[in-house]
């Protein structure tokens, strides 16, 4: 009961804070903007701007790719860097070139395989792409694992009893690390069934949920980096061996997370 009502609790944090957009926006990088002019604009450091969003090379932007700037209420031009020099062109002088003598012409006689009854190899088609997306939401490689381990429970429903998550056992003290970036919208101790619990909220209306933990390391409102450490693992209030429970939501929808860590 206790558990199923911790379920509930849960929920309903999810469903408050979807209602409220995160303090910021996110900046679509255009061609020939770098993380230093976008941080500029914007106002905010660079290399917290590139710890928040997992950006370990700031010189490799990619055109099309959206990073989150905290504070922000809109987005704002950010002008291209362009190169100032020119480049330096050599004028060459054509030298003259003798004329070449002509080949003779060697007639090829086209000969006849025998008839082997082999049929010639053909050109393949490639197979069907193996990269998997979960609706119009995020593919494998947007999340990581929290912490590796052997998964104790799992997603779904068993017994008559469901699980939104998964649970993976490893030492007590383990670092649980975030599996994606993104803002701490909630960590206490306040729900029921979940001893010390971390939500962190991602983008494209995507949530995770790490529970259990032994001692939480980030506040309500800090922004986190993938696999930025978040807490240490614990047990679950019921007792047990050393384990984590980690969920992945999509807006209110609770998603197997199997479909989608590498």
């Amino acid at each position: 009961m206790k558990f199923t009502r911790g379920c509930i609790l849960v929920l309903a944090l999810l469903l408050t804070v979807a209602c409220s957009p995160p303090r910021g926006v996110y900046h679509t990088v255009g061609k020939g903007q770098t993380l230093y002019q976008i941080s500029k604009t914007y106002r905010v450091n660079e290399s917290y701007l590139a710890r928040i969003n997992g950006i370990s090379d700031p010189t490799r932007l990619a055109v099309g790719q959206r990073i989150f700037i905290p504070g922000a209420t809109s987005t704002r031009y950010v002008p291209a860097t362009v190169s100032t020099q020119k480049p330096v062109v050599k004028k060459v002088k054509p030298r003259p070139v003798a004329p070449s003598k002509p080949k003779p012409v060697v007639k090829k006689t086209r000969t006849k395989a025998a008839s082997s009854g082999k049929k010639r190899p053909g050109v393949q088609k490639p197979g069907p792409s193996t990269r998997t997306h979960v609706g119009t939401g995020v593919g494998r490689g947007f999340f990581v694992w929290p912490q590796r381990g052997r998964i104790v429970r799992s997603f779904g429903s068993r017994n008559g009893k469901v699980c939104n998550g998964i649970e993976i056992a490893m030492p007590a003290g383990s670092a649980v690390a975030s599996a994606a970036a993104g803002r701490v919208i909630y960590s206490g101790n306040g729900i029921s069934g979940y001893g010390n619990l971390i939500v962190v909220q991602h983008e494209k209306d995507y949530y995770s949920v790490y529970g259990y933990n032994r001692k939480n390391l980030v506040k309500t409102g800090s922004f986190v980096s993938k696999g930025q450490k978040l807490a240490l693992s614990g047990v679950a209030p019921s007792g047990g061996t050393p384990r984590l429970y980690f969920e992945i939501r999509h807006g209110k929808k609770p998603v197997n997370p199997l479909t989608l860590l590498p």
